[in-house]
Parts: structure tokens; sequence; C-alpha cells
């Protein structure tokens, strides 16, 4: 296998081989970079080595650059630690708030010198070192928070890191990092666990009918709750903003379903659907491109095979696919694959599936 060559010079220590960190050791070693893993759990970081994430740390490391992916409660004073073990590294952490991590650094006399804060934005339902991945980064926006405390040429180390795993590096203050990831993942965090908490009396009759609208709603419901107590209560203060707005928002739009015959309700709820067409629209495609695809809806029988055969034909056909949803209801013979691709390759992917003896729905 060839080995990509790294803009890092290595070794790159990694502290918590969770999914992020085991994620960012594999991809790493890809490009051939020395890797060493550390975590509080040495069962973690055997399996890590097992994958081939790095390998065990020793009494003679000098690392260039340290990664801290620990539980945002602790990540400020793990990366205090790293930076007075390490003196000659940069150290980074990936948690998924700054501002807070950053002020706790300086508070108890860490160095800002040598560290600056980051955030990937990528991550799976999975944790765990088993669930890590090399590729998890690629064409990702990872945030580097900046501050005055650290230079340029200092903080280029992390700059490569981030180029090196193929992510989208992105540049911001750690104040507008924190209202940002409020918006955009921690606010939409406790809409979609409050939507499915109202599953949980429902009567089975109500859920078997789940479509894939409810599935696409309630996905990261499923987040692990320990976690997310950590991230909103350290990001507390953005989300509640955001959960204020929404809430009249919401207010707004109950009042007008309350009496959907008075005059102007269905204006005001038609503007208000219109509004969420215009957010949907400036939410960034496949690698972050500014685009829309266009979708087919292909009918999959249910069984073996039939599946890949669909992808593997889309393939022959030469059209490549974008983005995929999948809808199956328990007991039905069939099953709903959503194809999304660039609107110009619609027509023909059509009629060639057709021609195979794909039903297109609709």
């Amino acid at each position: 296998m060839n080995v990509v060559e790294s803009r890092l010079t290595g070794p790159v220590r990694v502290v918590g081989v969770g999914l992020l960190g085991t994620s960012i050791a594999l991809g790493l070693r890809a490009r051939g970079v020395d890797v060493i893993l550390s975590d509080a759990s040495p069962t973690n970081v055997s399996i890590a080595i097992d994958y081939g994430a790095g390998r065990g740390a020793t009494d003679g490391d000098e690392p260039q650059i340290v990664v801290v992916c620990v539980p945002p409660d602790v990540t400020a004073s793990v990366i205090v630690r790293e930076l007075s073990a390490y003196p000659r590294a940069v150290v980074t952490d990936v948690a998924s708030v700054k501002k807070p991590i950053l002020d706790a650094v300086i508070a108890a006399g860490g160095d800002v010198t040598r560290y600056v804060g980051s955030h990937p934005l990528a991550g799976r339902e999975k944790g765990g070192p088993m669930s890590g991945r090399a590729d998890l980064f690629l064409g990702r926006p990872w945030v580097v928070a900046g501050h005055d405390g650290i230079s340029y040429q200092t903080a280029g180390a992390v700059d490569d890191l981030i180029l090196d795993l193929g992510a989208t590096l992105v540049e911001m203050s750690a104040e507008e990092h924190d209202a940002s990831v409020a918006l955009v993942s921690h606010a939409p965090q406790v809409v979609s666990t409050l939507m499915a908490r109202r599953l949980a009396g429902a009567p089975d009759a109500a859920v078997n009918l789940a479509g894939q609208g409810l599935r696409d709603v309630t996905r990261i419901a499923s987040s692990d709750p320990e976690l997310w107590v950590q991230i909103l209560g350290a990001n507390a203060a953005p989300v509640v903003s955001v959960l204020e707005e929404f809430r009249a928002d919401l207010d707004r739009f109950i009042a007008a379903l309350a009496d959907p015959v008075a005059p102007g309700s269905r204006r005001s709820i038609a503007e208000e659907l219109a509004g969420g067409n215009a957010g949907v629209a400036r939410i960034p495609g496949k690698h972050g491109l500014a685009r829309r695809y266009a979708s087919i809806v292909v009918m999959v029988d249910d069984k073996p095979g039939e599946l890949a055969r669909l992808f593997a034909e889309i393939g022959e056909i030469g059209v490549n696919l974008e983005d995929l949803r999948l809808e199956h209801s328990p007991g039905a013979p069939i099953g709903l694959a959503e194809i999304a691709v660039l609107p110009e390759a619609v027509e023909r992917l059509t009629a060639a599936l057709a021609d195979r003896g794909w039903r297109i729905a609709g």
C-alpha cells in the first residue's frame, strides 16, 4: 500500500482513544506518522493498538503535537497536564466547546503560547476505539479557534494535522465557534431529543407508522446522555439563546395553528414553512459545497443483495450517488431508496434504471 506523505513530522500523541481519538490516529498512521496512544483505560489503548492506530507511550517520547480527545469536563485539566509534561509540543483539543476550555486553561496557568483549541465537525452515533475510521474527517469542517496568545507559526502544526486528515480548515474565534455550534449542533440535539421523547409513551400503532421524516428528525436523539450533559452545560448560554428564539417561533406557529381558519393564520403558517425551506437551502451539500441535488426514489425488493445490485448498476450507468436515504416499513415486501444525484443526471439515471427493470416510485 502506498503511503501518502504527511505534512507533520511527528510523533503525534493522542490522549483519549474513543471515536475521535482513534480516528485521528488511524488517519495519521495511514500517512506513516508515528502515533502515541494514551487513555485512562488501558483496555482502550490495547484495542486501538490492535486496530493499528499507533503504539503505547514510552518515557522518551517527544511529540511534535498533542491532541486531547477526552470528555469536555476534564479537557482543560488534561491540556494543562500535557503542556507541562511536553514543553516542546503544541497542544490542541477536539472538544465541541472552545471558550470555556480556553478560559480554564488560562486560569490554571497553562502555557497558552503552545495551546490552540480545535473542533472537527464529524462523528458517528457509535463511540469507542472500535468505531474509529481513518476517513472520518474527509471533507468535513474542522475549526481552529485561534487566540492572541499563540503565534501563527506555532499553531501551524494544528493546521497541518487537519490537512493531513483531509478535513477543511475553518478559522474562528472561540466565541464565534461556540455561538455557531449552538445553532447547528447543540440546539438541534435538544430539539431532536424532545421530539423523540414524545415517542416513549406513544401507542405501538402510532410508532409503527413512522417513516423517514421521523427517523431524520430523531436520528441524533440516540446520542450519549452523559456526554451531552457536559456539552450543553459547557455551552449553556449560546444554546439557551437559540432555544429561546426557537420557542418564540414555536409559540407563533402554535397560535396560528390553534385557529387555522382565522384571518391571517394560513398565511402565517405558510410563511413559517417557507422560512424553513429557505433555511434548508443554506445547508451546504456534500463536501461543504453549496449545491442542491435532485432525487429519484427506487423500489427495492426486500431480499438479500438487491441494494448492492442497485448501487453497482448506478455505478455502471456512470452516475455518482451523492446521498442516500432508505425507508422500509416492518413487514413490507419492498423498501424505498431515495437516491440523490446532480440534477442533470436525473433523467438519464431514471431511464437507465427503468431499462434494467427497476421500478421508480412516482
